[in-house]
C-alpha cells in the first residue's frame, strides 16, 4: 500500500475543542425547550466560526467543528441506525464492569446508575447519516480550498460492544457477534460513501477502547469472565477492516487511541502499546495513528518499531488535560527519539522516519461537552505550541 498524499498534517489537533459558555448555556435551554433548534443552530454556527478562526491562527490545517454540535465525542452514528435503541436507566447487569470507564463510574458512585445506553434490538440498517449535516455545515463555514483538509471525527465501530458484550444485541436477531459486526460494517461503509460524496477526505476514528487492551486490569477481568481478549481484539480488527473495505484511495482514515478523556480531565486506563502494537500497526487497514503520549501511563516509544513504512504517526505529546505548557526543546527531543525507534524497526533512515511523524495534543479538549480543566486561552496556547513544535522540526510544517 502506498502512502496517501492527504492529511494528517505536521501540526494536528484531535477533534474536540472547549465550548464557550454561551453555547453550553444555549444547549441547556434547548434541552428545556426554552429555545428553538434554529436558535441553537445559530449559536453553534457562531461558536464554530470562532473555532475555525482560532485553528487557522494556530496554523492548524485539519480544521474541525470542535464537535460543537455533539454532547459526547461518540455521538452521530449508532443513534441514527435502524435497529439501535436508546435504553433509559439500563440495568447494571448488562455492562461489562472490567471496561475501565465502566469500572471508574461504578466505583465512584454511591448508587450505581446509568442514565442511558444504546443497544441493538433489531436488524441493523443505515437509513440516515448523522455526520453528513455536521460536515455540510462545517463546509459552508470555511473557504473552498480548505474543504479537502477538513477533519471529521467518528465513533469506533465496536463502541457499544465492548461495554455490553453479549448484551449489546438481541440474539434472536443476530446469532453471534460476527453477524452483528457484519451489519455494523455495512452501515459504516455506507456512512463513509455518503461523506465521501459530500467532499469529506479526512476521517479520524476515536477509539479509546483499543487502548484499553493495553490495561492489565481489564485483560484480567475479561479472562476471569471467560472472555479471550486476544480473540476479541482480532474480531475488532476484522470489524475495522470490513468497515473500511472499498473506501476511496484519496480518503485518509486514522485511528485515535487514548486512555480516556472525560469531564474534568479524567482518564480511565493505563499501559503501553506493547501488547497490541504488532497487530494494531500492521493488521488494521488505516493510514495513520493518533497516539496518546503525554504521560508515562502511555508507556515508551518502543512499540513504534512495529509501524510499517506506509503508515503515519501523530504523536500526542502535549497534554490537553491541564494548562501547564510543555518545554518545546524537550518535546522536540522526544519526537527525534520516536523517529529513531521507528527507523530501527523499518531499516529506513531517521530522517525518512521523521517524515511520517506529526505532532498533536494527546486528546481533544472536550470529549464531553463540559470539557477539561483548561481555559480557552490555555487551549489556544496548547495549539500554538503544537504548531511551534512542528515548525521547529519540519521545514514543510
Amino acid at each position: 500500500m502506498s502512502p496517501r498524499r492527504t492529511p494528517p498534517f505536521r501540526a494536528e489537533h484531535v477533534g474536540s475543542l472547549l465550548r464557550p459558555d454561551y453555547l453550553l448555556n444555549a444547549r441547556k435551554k434547548f434541552d428545556k425547550h426554552e429555545i428553538t433548534q434554529q436558535q441553537l443552530r445559530e449559536l453553534e454556527d457562531r461558536a464554530i466560526i470562532d473555532a475555525i478562526d482560532m485553528q487557522r491562527s494556530a496554523g492548524i490545517k485539519g480544521i474541525t467543528d470542535g464537535e460543537y454540535r455533539r454532547h459526547m465525542f461518540y455521538d452521530g452514528f449508532f443513534e441514527f441506525l435502524e435497529g439501535f435503541e436508546e435504553v433509559e436507566n439500563p440495568p447494571l447487569e448488562i455492562f461489562k464492569l472490567y471496561v475501565p470507564d465502566i469500572y471508574a463510574f461504578t466505583n465512584s458512585m454511591q448508587e450505581v446508575k446509568f442514565g442511558t445506553t444504546t443497544l441493538c434490538t433489531g436488524k441493523i440498517k443505515h437509513v440516515k447519516s448523522g455526520y453528513l449535516p455536521q460536515f455540510e455545515a462545517l463546509k459552508a463555514l470555511v473557504r473552498p480550498e480548505e474543504v479537502p483538509s477538513l477533519k471529521l471525527t467518528t465513533v469506533a465501530p465496536e463502541w457499544f460492544h465492548l461495554r455490553h458484550g453479549e448484551h449489546a444485541f438481541r440474539h434472536e436477531v443476530y446469532p453471534d457477534r460476527e453477524a452483528y459486526f457484519d451489519d455494523i460494517a455495512v452501515a459504516y461503509r455506507r456512512e463513509l460513501d455518503i461523506l465521501y460524496a459530500a467532499g469529506c477526505r479526512n476521517i479520524q476514528i476515536d477509539d479509546p477502547l483499543l487502548a484499553y487492551f493495553c490495561d492489565v486490569s481489564m485483560l484480567k477481568g475479561m479472562r476471569d469472565e471467560g472472555e479471550d481478549p486476544d480473540a476479541l481484539f482480532d474480531s475488532y480488527i476484522r470489524l475495522y477492516n470490513n468497515c473500511l473495505a472499498g473506501r476511496k484511495p484519496d480518503m485518509t482514515v486514522g485511528i485515535h487511541l487514548c486512555r480516556g478523556n472525560f469531564r474534568h480531565s479524567m482518564h480511565f486506563s493505563e499501559g503501553g502499546y506493547d501488547a497490541i502494537a504488532t497487530k494494531l500497526f500492521n493488521e488494521v487497514n488505516v493510514d495513520c495513528y493518533y497516539l496518546e503520549y503525554d504521560t508515562e501511563r502511555a508507556g515508551t516509544f518502543e512499540p513504534l518499531r512495529h509501524v510499517p513504512k506506509h503508515k503515519s504517526l501523530v504523536l500526542g505529546l502535549i497534554t490537553s488535560k491541564f494548562p501547564t505548557l510543555e518545554d518545546k526543546t524537550v518535546l522536540k527531543e522526544r519526537v527525534l527519539d520516536a523517529a529513531r525507534i521507528v527507523a530501527s524497526g523499518t531499516g529506513e533512515s531517521v530522517d525518512e522516519a521523521l517524515q511520517r511523524i506529526c505532532v498533536s495534543p494527546q486528546c481533544g479538549f472536550a470529549s464531553h461537552e463540559e470539557g477539561n480543566l483548561l481555559t480557552a486561552h490555555d487551549m489556544k496556547q496548547k495549539l500554538q505550541l503544537v504548531r511551534d513544535l512542528a515548525g521547529s522540526i519540519w521545514v514543510d510544517a
